[in-house]
């Protein structure tokens, strides 16, 4: 079974830095694709970024530029590196194993003055 468990979120001022980890286990992470998904108050859970198992990523219009995902392999860990977050930031924020569907618990991002 999948585990994915996420850590490093918090509350940060508007143009601070964040910077998300999710460590995986119970799957041979290095062939799966991974993505960090978030869900605002009122909103629906949406990609805010991939990363395939070769390392090729992709971005929501909304975070390019600001946001960067990466892996480590042999740590079975995947990042979120978030650099001039703004308050529309804010959600819960969940990294997925998109080979095998499974979710982590999610970590709470808030942006505020």
């Amino acid at each position: 079974q999948v585990q994915l468990v996420e850590s490093g979120g918090g509350l940060v001022q508007p143009g601070g830095s964040l910077k998300l980890t999710c460590a995986a286990s119970g799957s041979i992470f290095a062939s799966h694709a991974m993505g960090w998904y978030r869900r605002a108050p009122g909103n629906e859970r949406e990609l805010v970024a991939g990363i395939s198992s070769g390392g090729s990523t992709n971005y929501a219009d909304s975070v390019r530029g600001r946001f960067t995902i990466s892996r480590d392999n042999a740590k079975k860990t995947v990042y979120l590196q978030m650099n001039s977050l703004k308050p529309e930031d804010t959600a819960v924020y969940y990294c997925r194993d998109r080979f095998s569907g499974y979710w982590g618990q999610g970590t709470q991002v808030t942006v505020s003055s």
